[in-house]
């Protein structure tokens, strides 16, 4: 199992430094590598809201992912660029091929192509865009994978991606119809979601499974992934000490009345050693990737330090 970054993205992301700059997000991705990790990722918003995690009302702005990363492919070398995940319904899905073609080509096969069904109401309709009800998304993000691959194969297609027939296609999402387009269409499945614990997890994998074997596919060609908050601690003492810059570093209302035990649970959090047992227990159901974030919201960060004993954690991990 290999261990990515979800990078820094929006003007929340940072403490103290509002708007994000290019230069920021360009440094953590360059940090993941020197770390060793195997991969960062963007998300897929025009912009976000944070209110719902308990953070102050407002529109916050940030970085176009796939732009970005024809950025960060000339920024780094070795990681693998991933979208978590574009949404569906933002762009014409053969205009999108293109795009993720030529991305492919400019990181010299480095690209993941995680997509969605979407999510964000607002964002929608700032783009005049009509937010259809869960089914009918999900039908949407189904087409969408579709034609990204018929047009990857077209003979005429132009550029032709490094990677054949084309870049891995991840679906994320949890409900049953996603993990049903997941198991009919996608090469990988990222199971969404920054908090939930492994038996969770463990029960969508089932569903995953039961709609392979409706469709006579071995659930065992599907990359999975899933994504979570992290916070290490080299020992208890260390781990009380991070916490408390988490909770500094994070917007207010976030993690004002959460404690250390709350902020636990569903999340890989804990000693050195505790996080390679639980980096295990995940390992042991099949997953390829772990995409932790570092900070308390998405695509948020901490300080390079917290990245460097992440990275220590996820090396020479036993059995749980």
């Amino acid at each position: 199992m290999d261990v990515g970054l979800a990078l820094p993205q929006y003007d929340y992301s940072v403490a103290g430094e509002n708007p994000l700059s290019w230069g920021t997000v360009a440094a953590w991705a360059q940090a993941a590598e020197t770390a060793g990790l195997a991969s960062v990722w963007l998300s897929d918003h025009l912009f976000l809201s944070i209110e719902k995690y308990g953070a102050p009302p407002g529109e916050h702005g940030g970085f176009e992912p796939l732009a970005a990363l024809a950025a960060l492919a000339r920024a780094t070398t070795t990681v693998r660029l991933g979208t978590l995940v574009l949404c569906a319904q933002l762009r014409p899905p053969a205009v999108l091929a293109k795009a993720l073609a030529t991305l492919d080509v400019v990181s010299a096969g480095r690209l993941i192509v995680g997509i969605g069904a979407g999510w964000f109401r607002p964002e929608y309709e700032a783009a005049g865009i009509a937010f259809e009800r869960p089914g009918v998304r999900v039908g949407q993000l189904a087409q969408a994978v579709e034609v990204l691959q018929e047009v990857f194969g077209a003979k005429r297609f132009r550029p032709r991606s490094v990677q054949q027939p084309h870049p891995p296609i991840w679906v994320g999402g949890q409900g049953d119809r996603v993990l049903g387009v997941a198991a009919a269409l996608a090469d990988g499945w990222n199971a969404g979601g920054w908090v939930g614990p492994v038996d969770a997890y463990r029960e969508r994998l089932d569903v995953l499974e039961r709609h392979c074997e409706k469709l006579d596919r071995d659930p065992a060609t599907i990359t999975r992934s899933v994504n979570r908050y992290a916070l290490v601690g080299e020992d208890e003492a260390d781990l009380q000490r991070r916490w408390e810059r988490l909770r500094e570093l994070t917007p207010p209302g976030v993690l004002d009345r959460t404690t250390l035990g709350e902020y636990r649970r569903g999340r890989l959090v804990g000693t050195v050693q505790e996080v390679r047992e639980q980096l295990a227990s995940w390992e042991a159901l099949g997953v390829a990737t772990f995409i932790v974030n570092l900070g308390a919201l998405p695509f948020s960060v901490t300080t390079t330090d917290d990245l460097e004993l992440v990275a220590s954690a996820t090396k020479h991990r036993g059995a749980p």
